[in-house]
C-alpha cells in the first residue's frame, strides 16, 4: 500500500502498523482522531486540525506524551517519506491497554499513531460532477448528551446502520436525525442547505468540521447570509441548494435527497451559492494563510 505509517516511534509501511487486540481503542472504540489533506503538495489547515486533535484528546483524559509540535513534524514526515502531493493523514490516540486484570483507564498506556495515504474521496470527481443522491435516515446519530461530537471518534454504527438504510434505498450516502428529528450529519461530513435565502447549518448534535468552517467563513466573506441553527427535514427537503463539506473532497453538491432533485434541477446542475463556494474553497489551497507545504527534498 503506497504511504507511510508511524508508530511505536517508528516510520513503517502502512501494512506494518498493527496494535494489539486488547487496545481498549480497538475493544471499547476508546480513542480519538482527526484527519487533515495535503494537495498539491501542501497542508490546507494543518494547524486548526492539530488543535482540534488535542482539544479532543483533552476531553477525553488521552495524553500520549507528544507536543503538538511533535505532532506536526510527524505528519509532515509521513508525508515525505510516502512522496505523495495529495495525501489523506491521519492521526490519532487510543487509551492503549490496561494494566493485568484491570478496568481502570487511568492504568493505561496512551499511545500515538499517524498515517499518510493517497488522497481520499467521499465521493469521487465523476460523482461529484452529476451530483450525490443523498438520503435521510430515520437512524438517530448517537446523542451528544452521550458522546460528545465535537470529539472526533470512531463511535460509526449509527452511521453503518444507516448507511446500509441508504444503499437499500438507492442512494450514495445519508444523514442521520436527533431525537427532535433534525438534520445532524453524515458519514464524514457535515450538511448545509439554502433556505430561504439563508445558508443555514445543524449547531448542535455535529462535529465541529474544519470544513465546516471553512465554508462558514467563506460564506460571511462573500456576503451570503448563513446561520447556525436546528435544521429541519422539512426544510433540507425544500432547499434551493443542498451541499456537503468534508475534509475528503471540500463542497460538494447535492443532487436528490431522497430521490426527489433539489429544487428540481437536473442531475449535476447545482446552484449558484454552491458553486461560488466549491471555487472559493479550492482557492484557499493557494493562499498562504492557510497552507504549509511539504518539504519532500
Amino acid at each position: 500500500m503506497q504511504g507511510c505509517a508511524y508508530i511505536d516511534d517508528r516510520y513503517v509501511a502502512p501494512e506494518e502498523a498493527k496494535i494489539s487486540i486488547f487496545d481498549w481503542g480497538f475493544l471499547h472504540s476508546d480513542a480519538t482522531y482527526d484527519v487533515a489533506h495535503v494537495w498539491q503538495g501542501r497542508f490546507f489547515r494543518l494547524s486548526d486540525h492539530v488543535d482540534r486533535f488535542f482539544a479532543s484528546m483533552d476531553r477525553l483524559r488521552l495524553n500520549p506524551g507528544k507536543t503538538r509540535d511533535e505532532v506536526r513534524a510527524v505528519m509532515h514526515e509521513c508525508v515525505r517519506r510516502a512522496g505523495l502531493r495529495d495525501a489523506y493523514v491521519e492521526v490519532l490516540c487510543t487509551r492503549g491497554m490496561p494494566a493485568p486484570g484491570s478496568r481502570d483507564p487511568r492504568s493505561c498506556t496512551n499511545r500515538f499513531m499517524a498515517f499518510a495515504i493517497p488522497f481520499v474521496w467521499i465521493a469521487d470527481p465523476a460523482k461529484q460532477a452529476r451530483g450525490i443522491d443523498l438520503i435521510v435516515s430515520d437512524v438517530q446519530r448517537i446523542a451528544a448528551a452521550s458522546v460528545d461530537p465535537r470529539i472526533k471518534n470512531y463511535h460509526w454504527l449509527d452511521m453503518v446502520t444507516a448507511l446500509f438504510q441508504a444503499y437499500e434505498r438507492g442512494g450514495e450516502t445519508v444523514v442521520l436525525v436527533d431525537a427532535a428529528g433534525d438534520i445532524t450529519e453524515g458519514p464524514g461530513f457535515n450538511v448545509f442547505a439554502l433556505v430561504d435565502g439563508t445558508l443555514v447549518t445543524p449547531a448542535a448534535g455535529v462535529l465541529e468540521g474544519i470544513s465546516r468552517r471553512t465554508v462558514i467563513e467563506l460564506a460571511r466573506a462573500h456576503g451570503i447570509p448563513v446561520r447556525e441553527a436546528a435544521l429541519p427535514v422539512a426544510d433540507l427537503k425544500r432547499a434551493d441548494e443542498v451541499f456537503l463539506s468534508s475534509t475528503g473532497g471540500g463542497v460538494i453538491g447535492i443532487s436528490r435527497v431522497d430521490g426527489v432533485p433539489v429544487a428540481g434541477r437536473a442531475s449535476g446542475a447545482f446552484g449558484p451559492v454552491t458553486l461560488q463556494l466549491q471555487q472559493a474553497y479550492w482557492g484557499l489551497h493557494e493562499d498562504s494563510r492557510y497552507v504549509e507545504t511539504v518539504a519532500y527534498s
